[in-house]
């Protein structure tokens, strides 16, 4: 099969789960080109995107100026430039009787330009904004079989902004969507979607990488707490670092780690300066796999205090809970949104409500005080990973996917 993905961003460190999907497909034998709207411009690359050569077969939209002016100068040159590829396709790009104000923005005829010459059998794409992407490609009849997968803030926090009618047409145009949750699956549904277009399949990993090890604390050695996730407000920071001031103010011996970066870095720096934590905080800034993995390792036990930001923005799945039980850390998280789906409440971790400082505190006291625990709940974790986040197992589920829909076709 040729198939086409087209994402917000690559590469990114922050969505190997894409990353993860795109190897796996290559590894089934099937062709793969990435249409991107935007270069990460990340100076650490994931060692995928070298391993399999992947910026060799990725294709960025042109920009689309903001300058009404300068919109219409460029869209006439690449019109020039590129009309002999497919005439009609070009020619429906600009219809302003058939697609109105979508044409007469030049939309269509941007994102259509890369697609003029080429011929996929399923044009995937990643996070409902770019699947509006997708729709109007599928409008202007550029061939295959559309496919749009959601993940969690295009289901929250983009309907908020953009209205709960934004994916009407997409919904229309659209032959599938993929959900990771069964949470957000009810959130696709209220928004408008045939519950007969939409598969639930959460995104996965590989669990080759993640090394499952047990845990032990050194005789006077901290308990290493780790957070791994972009320094955003969901993801909860603020309650993690006043659960961690009331360890230090109970003398447990602790050291906590935050991987990632992100737009809260400031607001994160002022609170640990203010609960009087410095010696307890370190921040690592974005990470790498290899530098994930090795903070895996060296845990001992993994938080997530994610929770609904103030613009509705929230969790979809929260892969980072599954990477961290597949390496045996107990885990603690909230009951929010998806993330119940992907650990075992009490067995392979702890659940909390969200906001919940004392809870939290609670719970990572707990699993401290009894670290005799930690290698059942790590072994419970990484066997609940392999039985449902495999991504070998779920690529293949993918691929059967997609020969489904196109076995429709004929």
């Amino acid at each position: 099969m040729r198939i086409a993905l087209i994402l917000e961003t690559f590469p990114s460190l922050s969505e190997t789960f894409i990353l993860n999907q795109i190897t796996g497909i290559l590894d089934l034998g099937h062709e793969v080109k990435i249409y991107s709207k935007m270069h990460s411009h990340q100076q650490k690359i994931h060692p995928d995107v070298k391993k399999y050569d992947l910026s060799k077969n990725t294709h960025y939209f042109p920009e689309i100026p903001r300058n009404k002016i300068l919109r219409v100068l460029k869209a006439i040159l690449l019109i020039s430039k590129n009309f002999y590829k497919n005439p009609l396709l070009i020619l429906n790009s600009i219809n302003l009787f058939k697609y109105g104000k979508n044409a007469l923005s030049l939309r269509n005829l941007y994102y259509v330009i890369p697609f003029l010459k080429e011929n996929f059998d399923i044009i995937h794409c990643h996070f409902g904004p770019i699947g509006i992407i997708g729709a109007y490609l599928k409008g202007v009849g550029v061939p295959g079989i559309y496919i749009t997968s959601f993940h969690g803030y295009d289901v929250n926090s983009y309907p908020r902004l953009m209205g709960k009618g934004v994916y009407n047409d997409l919904f229309v145009q659209g032959d599938l969507f993929t959900v990771n949750t069964n949470f957000t699956k009810q959130q696709v549904l209220k928004l408008g979607c045939d519950k007969r277009k939409i598969a639930v399949l959460p995104v996965g990993l590989n669990i080759d990488k993640f090394e499952f090890s047990q845990r032990l604390v050194q005789p006077g050695k901290p308990v290493k707490i780790l957070t791994v996730g972009r320094l955003v407000e969901k993801k909860g920071y603020e309650y993690a670092l006043k659960a961690i001031a009331k360890l230090v103010a109970d003398q447990k011996n602790i050291i906590y780690f935050i991987a990632g970066d992100g737009p809260f870095k400031k607001k994160l720096d002022y609170l640990v300066s203010k609960l009087r934590i410095k010696n307890y905080v370190k921040f690592f800034g974005a990470v790498e796999q290899e530098e994930v993995l090795d903070l895996y390792q060296q845990a001992h036990i993994f938080l997530l205090p994610s929770v609904t930001a103030k613009n509705g923005d929230r969790e979809g799945q929260a892969l980072v809970l599954q990477e961290a039980q597949a390496v045996g850390l107990p885990v603690i998280s909230t009951i929010h949104n998806g993330i119940p789906e992907g650990v075992l409440d009490g067995k392979s971790g702890f659940l909390v409500p969200e906001r919940d400082v004392d809870a939290l505190a609670d719970r990572l006291i707990y699993l401290i005080e009894h670290q005799e625990l930690w290698l059942s709940m790590g072994w419970l974790g990484r066997k609940f990973v392999e039985s449902h986040f495999n991504i070998k197992k779920l690529n293949k589920e993918l691929i059967q996917i997609y020969e489904e829909l196109l076995s429709k076709t004929f």
